[in-house]
């Protein structure tokens, strides 16, 4: 294990903990561990710990660790995870103020408790704020972007930087802003349209009934496995515009395909779940191999939504 070096005579709030073992605690439940994780007690704390770390150890950033698979060799350098400090909601308005470790569930429910409407869709994706922001994140129809008014990040020196919308540089499943990997982002402040309690939380219980109805939720896995292609892919491939992934994944035989303890659902064949005693690499072989099949037979070139963190054991 690698240990970073960390100014002695800083005091830090937060806790530390060496090889810490994110695998399990990711929705995967496998994988390997961080050589260290840090988490910091509130947004001060975050700011001191980003201006005293040596530039030159990698870092990484996570919240709820939904859509991802920590690789089995583990994280070198420090992980920062933002847990409850950073989980606040607050009510102004028709906007929603929420800290990048809130959970996009927590949000919607508490807009719709507000009469808030247009953050139903937030309920639908697994995890957190700062990982719906970092990947422009989207569910029935919509996504980050739509409801995005501001946010708020740390750059690397612990420096408060505004972001607004066109700041962040957002378009499917992708944000600009965090692309460099310079940016920690601390808070998010989403906008509404005021409604009906009633409706609002009706239209949050379908979503809610969907997923159970289509998605493997009671399983050991993460978001969509793939990203959908962009027509102009499809059409490249003589393909059907607004072809899902998914469908692609089941022309190819990928519907329960299996390697390891890893497997595609047989309740929606975009999400992969851990049988039971998968490790990373099954998962990720699992995709890899799903991605060489729909190349091969269908022409496209299927790229992972779910992000994989970490070195191959």
């Amino acid at each position: 294990m690698s240990c970073v070096p960390l100014e002695k005579q800083v005091t830090y709030r937060g806790s530390f903990t060496k090889d810490f073992p994110l695998g399990e605690k990711s929705w995967f439940r496998c994988g390997g561990s961080a050589d260290l994780l840090f988490e910091p007690e509130d947004i001060e704390d975050l700011s001191i710990f980003l201006k005293e770390y040596p530039k030159d150890e990698p870092l990484m950033v996570l919240g709820g660790m939904a859509n991802c698979i920590i690789r089995d060799g583990g994280i070198r350098g420090c992980v920062i995870r933002l847990g409850k400090p950073f989980a606040e909601i607050e009510i102004h308005g028709n906007k929603i103020m929420a800290g990048a470790g809130a959970l996009n569930g927590s949000v919607a429910a508490a807009a719709a408790k507000a009469g808030i409407g247009g953050l139903e869709f937030l309920s639908g994706i697994p995890g957190t704020v700062g990982g719906a922001l970092a990947m422009n994140a989207g569910a029935y129809g919509r996504e980050v972007k739509d409801i995005l008014s501001a946010g708020m990040a740390l750059d690397a020196y612990g420096g408060f930087v505004p972001l607004d919308l066109e700041d962040m540089d957002m378009s499917y499943r992708k944000c600009g802003a965090a692309a460099s990997g310079d940016l920690v982002f601390v808070s998010a402040i989403f906008e509404g349209v005021e409604e009906d309690k009633t409706l609002v939380r009706e239209r949050l219980k379908e979503i809610k009934a969907k997923r159970q109805d289509t998605q493997p939720i009671s399983e050991k896995t993460g978001g969509s496995t793939f990203a959908n292609p962009t027509d102009e892919e499809l059409e490249a491939a003589g393909l059907e515009k607004g072809t899902r992934a998914w469908q692609l994944v089941e022309k190819v035989g990928g519907r329960g395909l299996k390697i390891g303890g890893a497997q595609m659902s047989e309740k929606h064949c975009n999400f992969m779940i851990n049988t039971g005693d998968a490790s990373a690499s099954d998962l990720e072989d699992l995709g890899d191999e799903l991605i060489r099949r729909v190349r091969e037979e269908c022409g496209v070139e299927l790229h992972w939504e779910i992000k994989r963190l970490g070195e191959r054991g």
